[in-house]
């Protein structure tokens, strides 16, 4: 496709063609991959570091940095017993976890696919891609949209919409990676969620099913807090709602630099990961964080939690920003 703003990044290993896409709008330049719908880079004018972790190396996002900026579903996070029940009837999918857990889907995730481009602007972009019926033991023919926008000065804006043929289970979530100061790890950097609540896990990073005040715990991020790596653990869902909703503040970040990043989304839950596993080539631990504006984990086995159950024939919609600001 020869079209300002789009050009070649790579080829798969089974030998199909990966492209990137180049936004600008006011301080920000945003690169996308139709390879998994990954956010590649994103870059604050007057900052002189990248503030995502990425890669040059297509063969790197089909290894180890499978999960670095991609959008991933039709499930994001964990499913205990790689069972659930959808519409009343029993679905089984991949085991990729021990014990027995189903993690992102899968090889049927959406970060493993080539996106087709459906449109591209200066400022803007639109992904889609068609999942079939039962891969990965998930129902429905199901047809994705993700269009990335820039809104000026410094907004990136990402709307995911999803429609199926048959009632299913849909939780999308962007998994970028965060390091504001360009730095080897995440320390230093402020803290803040707007949370009350959080879930405590298993020793497998499954809930547990228990709802717990962040009062009082180590989760308590209701008021800005310095965070070091290996000090502050986190593979932890925070709720920040009981449904979906208006898009809502859910957290901010700020690097010892000044840089600072605000996480909007209209998504009841944020997963915040510390990257002690995501290692990028020639890298270390913890270099940066994930967050994950989803619904709750493992939704289909706790009644309690957010339902994440897409009825056949009616469009879901979730908007997710990231607003940058300069020291």
């Amino acid at each position: 496709m020869n079209q300002p703003g789009i050009t070649a990044f790579g080829v798969t290993q089974d030998g199909k063609a990966v492209q990137r896409i180049t936004l600008r709008a006011g301080e920000l330049t945003v690169a996308l991959l139709t390879w998994g719908a990954v956010l590649q880079s994103l870059r604050l004018a007057g900052v002189p570091h990248d503030l995502t972790l990425g890669s040059e190396n297509l063969a790197d996002y089909e290894g180890g940095m499978r999960y670095h900026g991609s959008l991933i579903g039709p499930v994001v996070n964990r499913i205990t017993g790689a069972t659930a029940q959808i519409d009343g009837a029993p679905h089984r999918f991949e085991v990729n976890q021990d014990p027995g857990i189903t993690l992102h889907s899968g090889a049927a995730g959406t970060h493993l696919k080539i996106w087709q481009i459906a449109e591209v602007t200066e400022n803007a972009a639109t992904l889609t891609l068609t999942l079939a019926d039962g891969e990965g033991g998930f129902p429905g023919t199901r047809r994705i949209s993700a269009r990335f926008s820039l809104i000026e000065p410094a907004t990136l804006r990402l709307t995911v919409t999803v429609f199926s043929t048959a009632t299913t289970l849909i939780n999308f979530a962007n998994h970028s990676y965060w390091n504001l100061d360009g730095s080897a790890n995440w320390s230093g950097h402020s803290l803040q969620i707007h949370a009350d609540r959080f879930l405590p896990t298993t020793p497998h990073f499954t809930p547990t099913g228990q709802i717990a005040p962040v009062a009082g715990s180590d989760m308590d991020f209701r008021l800005p807090r310095r965070i070091a790596a290996q000090e502050n653990l986190f593979d932890t869902n925070f709720c920040l709602s009981d449904q979906r909703r208006a898009i809502t503040d859910a957290l901010t970040l700020t690097g010892t630099s000044g840089v600072s990043m605000t996480m909007a989304t209209t998504e009841p839950g944020l997963q915040v990961y510390d990257g002690r596993n995501a290692i990028r080539p020639g890298r270390a631990p913890y270099e940066a964080l994930a967050f994950e504006a989803q619904f709750w984990p493992d939704a289909p086995n706790h009644p309690a939690f957010p339902d994440i159950t897409l009825a056949a024939g009616t469009p879901s919609e979730q908007v997710t920003e990231w607003r940058f600001r300069a020291s």
